[in-house]
């Protein structure tokens, strides 16, 4: 038996176990590889500074289970002596140890992709690349993989004329799969791509010839992530000893500092009171209690947040530009106004989640809601039921929001898509296919977070348009049906019509705020029209979040505007609004993030919102102080009994 003993090779290892790379189907054998792909070209593309353009086609090869795949992007290419090891060695790459985000990490993507090629199809993977440099040639070769040593083989490896774009790099490769359509599709895939990555182009030729191109949305190119040291917050004794006996500091307060971000002197002081640990002591020479007394001091003592620059979260307005762009032909109704949550961090590793809602349309009313998992810019097509995504959707109780939800628990019903975001330097997957996020009870709990947040402006909405399709009614009413009574009786009586607008507004008794937007090309134009409809002068706050890089001096110059914070969160200041009065505050938004902005989602300060039709309260969490409402009775106005007789005597007459 130990005669038979072996060390086995980790491309041996994957190569009997396909599965755990997501290579366990035809179908989606097919999609892993092109994912991988993409995803190395999105990645390569935003390090280098460039805007994507993506070209990906899938041929239908004599053998009906075989497919040619080419991808194709504009990165700053390969340098030749690199191009064997980056695809035809697993577990080989530069982003492993580094703290920041990215897409690829393992450094098993697209080496796995072209050893299932080769084992299922026996032919070698082709590259091609180009790198930045006009005095660069391009070279190509061939690339099969040795399981056994876990080494390329290269054949074929040539310099040639690179032709088309400056630089990038080019993968072609056979490979055993089957071609579907629907939510587990390729195209579907780079369709979500596209929402996530709304800087990136993607072209997308089929089997059958058909040619799908997904354009940017916008030149806003995302921000690069910078490394970081590991946080201590959730952080796991193992981890610690592992970094104690690797560090290269002298002493156990000099390690804390140094080696973790967001640790002071005054902290790590702290800490190892706490723990009852020297100071002076070498990292070396922290034994496991020592490292368990550490950890739970970390837990008592408050340090920051972990920073905020070694990710690259897509943020609210990116988000809602990207849904728009993408989901435009189903024409929803309402793009609930995105949330980034602060950052987290679990295991030692930052971590941000996002999410947004889009609500009604031609989006299907009677079936589960579309669920969109993300995490560092990549959808997530396979293992849903898995996914902490899925189970912090499946924990919110989304009848509070207007949806369906049977028991108060699990997916949704409802004409919804509920997209989820999560962005860190390492996504906890549940294996390395990276098709589900671990639930973590931290990472669950920021999901759950966002997504009531998100629920809350859905709601607001909904609630919004119900008050005003009955006002509306109610106000058609007053409008047309008193004024031709009033007249019928005028003509029948041989009087003069009488004024009734101080009648109308004592039924009505709102203030109406009517939004409107003008779009046209990379421009709209915003209108607020206040009415006063009750007996009282009115004096409030609007408030509405505007894309700052949109606005220009038609919001400054407007005699009514106040303020704009470095979020964008405006204010107009209206006073002594006369009963029976109007006014109109108007703006003009002009880039490609202009149409961003939805005029309905609109806010009052200074006003009992009761009073309010077409704008929702402040919410507590803008961090905006509101103007003073000013107390006054609303149930008896001063001259009530005057209109009222007055009324009555027209009436009996």
């Amino acid at each position: 038996m130990a005669a038979k003993q072996q060390e086995i090779s980790v491309t041996e290892f994957f190569e009997k176990n396909k599965h755990i790379l997501g290579f366990d189907s035809r179908s989606k054998s097919l999609l892993m590889g092109i994912k991988e792909a993409v995803d190395n070209a999105l990645d390569a593309c935003e390090e280098a500074g460039f805007l994507p353009d993506i070209f990906v086609r899938v041929e239908r090869l004599k053998d009906e289970e075989e497919y040619k795949i080419t991808v194709e992007d504009n990165g700053p290419g390969i340098i030749h002596k690199m191009m064997p090891n980056v695809f035809g060695r697993l577990l080989y790459g530069s982003r492993f140890h580094a703290l920041r985000q990215s897409r690829g990490q393992q450094g098993i993507g697209i080496s796995a992709t072209v050893m299932y090629g080769n084992i299922s199809t026996g032919k070698p993977a082709h590259i091609e690349s180009k790198i930045e440099g006009a005095d660069e040639v391009a070279w190509k070769m061939d690339i099969t993989i040795d399981t056994k040593t876990n080494r390329p083989i290269v054949t074929n490896d040539l310099a040639f004329a690179w032709e088309g774009k400056e630089h990038g790099t080019k993968v072609e490769y056979a490979t055993k799969g089957r071609y579907i359509t629907g939510r587990q599709s390729i195209f579907e895939y780079l369709r979500n791509t596209a929402i996530v990555n709304p800087h990136a182009k993607v072209e997308f030729h089929d089997p059958e010839g058909k040619r799908y191109i997904f354009e940017r949305a916008t030149e806003q190119m995302p921000p690069r992530s910078k490394e970081i040291k590991p946080h201590p917050e959730g952080m796991e004794i193992g981890d610690l000893m592992k970094y104690a006996q690797n560090t290269q500091q002298k002493t156990v307060s000099t390690f804390l500092k140094n080696d973790f971000s967001r640790i002071t002197d005054r902290i790590a002081e702290e800490i190892l009171a706490k723990a009852v640990v020297d100071p002076a002591a070498k990292p070396s020479s922290l034994t496991r209690d020592d490292c368990k007394a550490v950890i739970g001091a970390i837990a008592q003592v408050k340090i920051m947040s972990p920073p905020t620059d070694c990710r690259s979260p897509i943020g609210d307005t990116l988000i809602k530009k990207g849904l728009m762009h993408i989901l435009d032909g189903m024409r929803p109704d309402y793009y609930a106004t995105p949330v980034t949550r602060p950052p987290k961090a679990v295991n030692g590793n930052p971590f941000i989640v996002e999410a947004g809602i889009v609500y009604g349309g031609e989006i299907p009313s009677d079936d589960q809601v579309t669920i969109l998992r993300f995490a560092n810019r990549v959808p997530l097509l396979y293992q849903q039921g898995a996914c902490a995504i899925t189970k912090a959707i499946s924990e919110v109780d989304w009848r509070r929001y207007g949806l369906e939800q049977r028991g108060g628990k699990g997916i949704p019903f409802g004409p919804a898509i509920i997209l989820v975001h999560v962005a860190s330097t390492k996504v906890p997957f549940t294996s390395e296919g990276k098709e589900a996020v671990a639930s973590f009870a931290e990472l669950q709990g920021e999901i759950e977070q966002a997504l009531r947040l998100c629920a809350r402006n859905l709601k607001s909405h909904l609630n919004k348009m119900e008050r005003r399709s009955k006002t509306n009614a109610k106000f058609e009413i007053v409008q047309e049906l008193i004024p031709a009574m009033a007249k019928k009786a005028s003509s029948m009586l041989d009087r003069p019509v009488p004024d009734l607008s101080r009648t109308i507004s004592k039924i009505m008794n709102v203030v109406w705020v009517e939004s409107a937007a003008k779009k046209d090309k990379k421009s709209l134009t915003v209108n607020y029209t206040l009415h006063n409809y009750t007996m009282h002068e009115r004096t409030l706050g609007l408030h509405a979040r505007l894309p700052k890089e949109c606005v220009n001096l038609t919001l400054f110059t407007n005699p009514f505007f106040t303020g704009m914070n470095d979020e964008g969160k405006t204010m107009w200041e209206i006073r002594d609004l006369r009963p029976s009065s109007s006014l109109t505050i108007t703006f003009e938004l002009k880039g490609e993030m202009a149409d961003t902005f939805d005029a309905d989602d609109v806010y009052v300060s200074g006003i009992n919102p009761v009073l309010v039709m077409g704008a929702e309260a402040l919410p507590g969490d803008w961090g905006i102080k509101g103007l003073e409402i000013i107390e006054t009775d609303e149930s008896v106005p001063a001259d009530e009994d005057e209109s009222i007789e007055e009324v009555e005597d027209f009436g009996d007459e």
